[in-house]
């Protein structure tokens, strides 16, 4: 139930309603928005980080809830584990089963290599699942892949690396072709031109999407080109530990049963890591958009084995998460509802910033409205929210918008009692994406021989805030990418050498030198909601 101030507030909202639909809402200057992401954003807080006293990044900081994991405790550790007679062999292997994972198989086995797919959880459970506003690509006439490079690299603040931003605009177009012929069913117009919207901080109307499931959709195009392809899929298999060979390569994973704990050796030429982000460790103590198995694995599987990590302490805040009801606290409120023309309004029905923005500044300025300024709605359990008007939506592009163009979130509001179509909704920023991750180069491959990263375990191609869409399309290509590469340097090996886990007991010994021997297990697999 809303409160009686929830109510009082929304009148308000709805006085100011027809002045703010003709109201044009400056965007931030470069030095308004330096201020504001200083003053507010979490990563700009040094009680949210540790530094990391051992491995490649020593001396750099990253989240604390990381920075525990990364100098945690390997699970093999004193396990009993045969490497002499592997229980599974392959070219391939690839772990994870999102969008990234599934790409890189595809590829592989379209190249004639022998993949196995390994996924914690089941194949498509992923943060690609949950992604709804769309997928970006400049394929228009009044577009480029130029501009798009521009638009992404100023939101990424001039960090993004640029080799691999460059393949990801350029390669942009065809990725949209490829899941266009594989059955993905973008939105259209009547003569089959594909509907294009705008992202905060995009300068044209490049946004495909499909309704506002745009990730579920495109999830279950590849998963079910995975299983017509016949790809071996191992679901509930964590990997517990990267193999490497005895000259210093990656040859294949320690993987675990995630019912029974019986642990496997699974040898392979080449291995990719796309296992996803780290929204489950909750930063900070944000709530999150994640899905459940988003535990940074990938980023402590390739740590201990020596791959660097880039940006780690980077961490994207969608502006828009639920802020009520509890129920459904931190879910995803996709940024497709602002480019449709919703405003965010504080608790006075005031309009206090251009809907799009980037997203580290609209996180920074919707904290800031209710922390700095008490503009911020209180909800029923103590937090609070800034209001998103959605009803703006109708009023501008006509009844029946919302249910064709966002009916997901339309239905998962009205669940609740909550008529989206009708009044506002509550949101305030849920911690949504790793911006930081391993270090790659074009090719897709890390910096130890034979491992290759793709999806959002990357660090690089997004700087250090990424833009809407960017995200469902780096895990095409560069899923695509290191499927691709992953095989062409299979083809190279005729056989793996000699298996071993000694980078492990070496990487304990640093921890016990550091004297941080002893740390929590990890990587982390599931995140823990017991109540201590």
């Amino acid at each position: 139930m809303l409160t009686n101030e929830m109510l009082e507030s929304i009148k308000k909202v709805e006085a100011t309603r027809d002045e703010r639909m003709h109201a044009e809402l400056r965007k931030m200057t470069a030095e308004e928005k330096e201020a504001i992401l200083n003053a507010f954003h979490p990563d700009y807080k040094d009680e949210g980080f540790e530094v990391l006293q051992v491995g490649p990044n020593k001396g750099e900081k990253v989240p604390t809830e990381l920075c525990h994991l990364l100098q945690g405790t390997s699970r093999v550790l004193g396990k009993d584990i045969d490497l002499e007679n592997p229980d599974y062999d392959t070219d391939v292997l690839i772990i994870g089963g999102g969008g990234a994972g599934s790409s890189a198989a595809i590829e592989a086995d379209e190249a004639g290599c022998k993949v196995m797919l390994v996924t914690k959880l089941r194949i498509g459970d992923a943060n690609t699942m949950m992604a709804e506003g769309g997928i970006q690509a400049a394929d228009k006439e009044n577009d480029s892949p130029a501009q798009h490079y521009i638009d992404a690299m100023g939101g990424g603040h001039f960090c993004n690396k640029p080799e691999l931003l460059r393949k990801l605009v350029c390669d942009a177009p065809i990725a949209i072709k490829w899941l266009n012929e594989l059955g993905v069913m973008f939105d259209k117009e009547e003569d089959g031109t594909m509907v294009t919207t705008h992202g905060g901080g995009t300068s044209r109307k490049r946004m495909h999407a499909c309704k506002d499931y745009s990730g579920a959709e495109i999830m279950r195009t590849l998963r079910d080109e995975v299983w017509n392809r016949k790809i071996p899929v191992i679901d509930y298999t964590a990997a517990i530990e990267l193999i490497k060979d005895d000259k210093g390569a990656v040859a294949g994973a320690v993987l675990q049963n995630m019912e029974t704990g019986e642990l496997y050796v699974a040898r392979a030429k080449t291995v990719i890591i796309a296992t996803g982000g780290a929204g489950r460790l909750h930063y900070q103590g944000f709530p999150t958009s994640n899905h459940y198995g988003a535990t940074a694995d990938g980023l402590v599987l390739a740590y201990r084995a020596g791959a660097p990590l880039l940006y780690a302490d980077t961490i994207q805040y969608h502006p828009t998460g639920v802020a009520y009801p509890s129920q459904i606290f931190g879910a995803l409120v996709t940024e497709k509802v602002r480019s449709l023309g919703a405003l965010l309004v504080n608790i006075d029905g005031v309009a206090f910033m251009n809907p799009l923005e980037t997203r580290d500044v609209t996180a920074s300025t919707i904290i800031r409205e209710c922390k700095e300024r008490g503009k911020g709605v209180p909800t029923p359990d103590g937090g609070y929210g800034v209001w998103l008007d959605t009803p703006m939506i109708e009023r501008l592009h006509g009844e029946g918008t919302i249910e064709k163009r966002i009916p997901a979130m339309l239905r998962m509001y009205l669940e609740y009692g909550i008529d989206m179509r009708k009044q506002p909704i509550l949101v305030y920023p849920t911690l949504h994406y790793q911006n930081g991750g391993i270090k790659i180069e074009a090719n897709g491959m890390s910096d130890v021989e034979n491992l290759f990263v793709a999806g959002e375990a990357v660090g690089g191609i997004h700087g250090r805030n990424r833009l809407m869409g960017n995200s469902l399309l780096d895990v095409i290509v560069f899923g695509r990418n290191a499927g691709k590469n992953a095989a062409a340097k299979a083809k190279t090996i005729d056989t793996v050498g000699k298996l071993t886990l000694s980078h492990v007991d070496s990487f304990e010994k640093e921890l016990e030198g550091a004297g941080l021997a002893g740390g929590e297990l990890s990587p982390k697999l599931l995140p823990d909601y017991t109540r201590k």
